[in-house]
């Protein structure tokens, strides 16, 4: 059971990570990625309050699970954790934590952007 929760949350985290990242590209996707960012953004910085900046709980069951596996993940970043196993790139934890926030916060800005304001400047559709 422990290795299919490491590799559901490894699929569902990452799916969920892509979707945060451009599911403001498709106009049915659009409300519904801009609730997820603001979730994502309210598990960082308000649950982060009282678990640590950039909680996340799905990180958090993801490593547990894999520390139950006796696989410790070795970071307490997703994104470093996902560079290393995904991907074999070598950079810093704080690299990958900078990258993830930039991401985030240019993806959270288009994404309001195309919820809110795109539809002031474009034709409505027949």
């Amino acid at each position: 059971m422990l290795n299919f929760l490491d590799i559901f949350f490894l699929i569902f985290h990452s799916a969920l990570i892509i979707f945060n990242l451009f599911g403001w590209i498709f106009k049915k996707t659009r409300k519904l990625n801009l609730i997820i960012l603001l979730l994502t953004g309210g598990s960082w910085f308000l649950l982060g309050l009282f678990y640590g900046m950039g909680y996340c709980p799905l990180t958090d069951w993801h490593f547990e699970v894999l520390d139950q596996l006796g696989r410790h993940p070795g970071t307490y970043s997703y994104v470093h954790y996902l560079s290393r196993r995904l991907l074999d790139i070598k950079i810093s934890a704080d690299a990958a934590n900078t990258l993830t926030v930039v991401c985030f916060f240019a993806a959270l800005l288009v994404s309001v952007y195309m919820n809110f304001f795109r539809k002031c400047y474009t034709r409505k559709d027949k």
